[in-house]
């Protein structure tokens, strides 16, 4: 099993500010190269002016009577122009630090956690996505289907890990539920030939959450990241992890309980037992007390799980039959005894042992 180190370094402020420049007057210094409409362009574009909203290309060449193709070829054109002039090489300390920043958070990471890491305020985060977009170093990766929007300075780093993450989805069935542990695990299996700065817990985590198609849900479990018992959507799926949490039958209201204290979510008495009725991941294993069917547990009556054991077991004795069923079911004796007496579904053999008709 692959080891995992512990993080030895950390950026500093991760909750505020963590570099030592002035984003907001070092992209002024940048703009102030650029011909009014031009500045006013980029300005727009990435949410530097007095509003933090960042304006499509559309609602830009409408307020000026252009296109968006020509908005588009403005602002290509203003950015090479940044580029030439020598603002721009006065910035590379501030690039260097941001690419340093890249690298401590493993390399490649979600726009969206790199910015909050750097600053909480959005206004702020936009002057840091505009010098993302104007430095050399930086590459950016869209988003799609299959991972999140993404920037990353080690083109050979990036594709490593976009390959390990696919591959790590294709290795999980529908419905598998793994431990975090075992998840870094698995991804660190996945990648063989990274870099050993890279092999902490705190980077896996990020790279883990990189990708569209696996998820994590409320109990820190990882899995396909469509799958109900990731992407939670209802009563029916906090119950499933309320009661594999658990770990053995509960009563529907204990069940309606457990949402409550674990997912801090209103759960009704009579709307969860109507879920664990309609869901075919529980099995009625008493009155009103309901197991998972993962747990080898029997769907049905008393009489199914009779059959079952009898299918299983072959013929066996009343108290064989007893014995097994109440690992099954939370039943009185007498019920089971009831039902074993019924000739249309079971019979005794000449050795007095009981059998399936």
């Amino acid at each position: 099993m692959a080891k995992v180190k512990t993080a030895e370094t950390k950026v500093k402020g991760a909750t505020g500010l963590s570099v030592s420049f002035k984003p907001k007057e070092l992209v002024s210094s940048l703009l102030s190269v650029l011909p009014e409409r031009s500045r006013n362009v980029l300005e727009s574009r990435f949410g530097l002016g007095r509003s933090p909203e960042r304006q499509t290309l559309e609602a830009i060449g409408q307020r000026y009577d252009i296109t968006r193709e020509r908005v588009r070829q403005i602002e290509n054109h203003a950015i090479a122009l940044i580029h030439k002039a020598p603002s721009f090489a006065t910035a590379q300390a501030a690039f260097s630090e941001l690419e340093g920043v890249i690298h401590e958070l493993g390399g490649i990471v979600c726009e969206d956690d790199l910015l909050m890491f750097i600053t909480k305020d959005a206004h702020m985060q936009n002057y840091i996505h505009f010098l993302l977009v104007l430095g050399d170093p930086f590459k950016y990766r869209k988003e799609d289907e299959a991972l999140q929007r993404c920037w990353y300075v080690d083109p050979k780093l990036a594709a490593q890990v976009e390959q390990s993450l696919r591959g790590l989805f294709e290795g999980l069935s529908d419905d598998e539920l793994i431990a975090e542990s075992e998840m870094i695990d698995r991804f660190l299996e996945e990648l063989k030939e990274v870099s050993d700065k890279y092999r902490n817990e705190e980077v896996m985590r990020r790279w883990l959450s990189l990708s569209k198609k696996i998820g994590k849900n409320p109990l820190g479990e990882w899995g396909q990241a469509t799958s109900p018992n990731v992407k939670t959507k209802g009563i029916r799926d906090y119950a499933y992890l309320a009661v594999k949490k658990h770990g053995s039958p509960l009563h529907f209201t204990e069940v309606a309980d457990m949402i409550g204290k674990m997912f801090d979510r209103a759960a009704h008495v009579a709307t969860t037992h109507n879920e664990l009725i309609k869901d075919d991941r529980f099995v009625l294993v008493g009155r009103g007390m309901y197991a998972l069917k993962e747990w080898g547990y029997t769907a049905g009556v008393v009489r199914d799980v009779i059959r079952e054991v009898l299918r299983k077991y072959g013929p066996l004795s009343r108290e064989e039959i007893v014995e097994k069923v109440l690992k099954e079911r939370h039943v009185k004796e007498g019920t089971i005894l009831v039902n074993l007496q019924n000739s249309k579904y079971f019979k005794k053999n000449k050795e007095g042992k009981w059998l399936a008709v």
